[in-house]
């Protein structure tokens, strides 16, 4: 492939990293990667509930990875609640996988940040045979996306395995039990997975770009090597 075609694969592919980076440090500082709605079962029994009138006793909860909100539905209207994962939830929640998650988001900032820099590197220096070359750039894709994959897999699991939403509802209520009604995953999750996505792609735009799988040693090296090996 030319040079210049080369160029600017390794541009496009530095930008989708930059943006990468963007779009998980955004989706780290919103505060929503889960929306939802909680049903108050308690009251719900007490009068009976059902059609029309169980809407009175289903409430709204949304979270991130920091702080969230929820409003309480128990027949009197809605009453909002702010809450903070740090310190607030942390005996209710997998703080082990909750924190996980929050370093994993930091790796791939990291790492895509990382990427872009040697993405331009290498289309506009002059790439070292390692760390700067296509063993490098193969390296920092698959690193970023892993831990794209390890964030949703991990939050998927505190959320959906470890019912975090209902833990959440439920803090600090003593009379009431809440259960979860509906819960679907906001747009900051699915930047996660867009981002790893984007870091498989550009793996692809590397092999495009003519550089063979780094680890991979092709058959007729082997076989010149040994040519070699017998005449000596």
């Amino acid at each position: 492939m030319p040079a210049q075609q080369k160029k600017l694969i390794f541009c496009v592919a530095g930008v989708l990293s930059f943006a990468c980076a963007l779009g998980t440090a955004a989706a780290i500082g919103t505060q929503v990667w889960v929306r939802g709605t909680i049903l108050c079962t308690t009251g719900a029994l007490l009068v009976n509930a059902s059609g029309p009138e169980l809407h009175k006793f289903i409430g709204e909860i949304q979270y991130g990875l920091f702080s969230g909100q929820r409003v309480r539905q128990c027949g009197l209207g809605g009453r909002p609640f702010q809450f903070s994962f740090f310190p607030d939830l942390l005996k209710i929640i997998p703080a082990s996988i909750h924190v996980s998650v929050i370093l994993f988001c930091t790796v791939l900032i990291i790492f895509a940040l990382v990427g872009a820099g040697f993405f331009m590197f290498n289309a506009f220096g002059s790439p070292y045979e390692t760390l700067h070359g296509p063993v490098g750039l193969y390296l920092w894709s698959f690193i970023a996306c892993s831990c794209g994959c390890l964030i949703m897999i991990l939050f998927s699991s505190e959320v959906k395995i470890h019912h975090l939403s209902e833990k959440i509802a439920n803090f600090k209520e003593g009379t009431f039990i809440f259960k979860t009604h509906t819960e679907q995953f906001a747009n900051s999750f699915w930047t996660i997975l867009v981002c790893s996505l984007v870091h498989f792609l550009n793996a692809l735009l590397i092999r495009f770009a003519g550089f063979e799988f780094p680890f991979a040693k092709s058959k007729d090296s082997g076989t010149i090597t040994g040519a070699v090996d017998l005449m000596y």
